[in-house]
This record gives structure tokens, sequence and C-alpha cells, in this order.
């Protein structure tokens, strides 16, 4: 869990405002909450575990991979409006992160 926290503290700039030993910590940042718990089957899912939106999608994606990150799509302009990229996190886990394009 404590590898979890520190990733997610630094690539997304959330701060831990609860933790419950090794199994269970709340992270805040603005008006967004992310909850991570221990589960019985920690194996990462196909799909993404999560869908991040964003204000710097570039920069976030240089702190992801700074963090320990994999970026395992590119960062990229897609053809629905968003700036996009997904990272792998070092749990295994698939995030996929979005920047609203200027119209």
């Amino acid at each position: 869990m404590a590898r979890a926290r520190r990733f997610y503290e630094e690539a997304f700039g959330l701060a831990t405002t609860f933790a419950n030993g090794d199994g269970y910590a709340v992270l805040k940042k603005d008006a967004a909450e992310v909850h991570l718990s221990r589960c019985s089957d920690p194996a990462p899912r196909s799909q993404n575990v999560m869908h991040l939106i964003v204000s710097d999608a570039e920069a976030v994606c240089g702190a992801a991979r700074a963090a320990g990150g994999e970026i395992v799509e590119a960062l990229r302009d897609a053809p629905w409006g968003m700036r996009t990229f997904v990272v792998r996190d070092p749990d295994g886990h698939t995030i996929d992160v979005g920047q609203p394009l200027e119209e």
C-alpha cells in the first residue's frame, strides 16, 4: 500500500488524508478523491481501473513516468477532443488520463 500511495501522490499530486494500516487509504486533490484498498485478488485487470481528467496531461504524463509508472499508451490528441495517455501503476493497474482540448 505504501508503494501505491507514493505513486499516486507523486504522479497525480494527491495527498493522503486517511490511512487504515496497510489495507486502505484515501487520497484527495481539490474535488477528486481516490480510495485505495488491498483486495483478495490483486491481479491487474484487463481494462483501465480509473479515468482521471486533468488540466495538463503532458505534465502529469511526465510526473507519472518519474514516479515509476509505465506509459502504455503514449500522450496523443484523440479525435474525441481529449489529450490522453494511459499509465500502468507499479502494481500493474492501468489508468486513463485525459485533458479536454480547447475548441
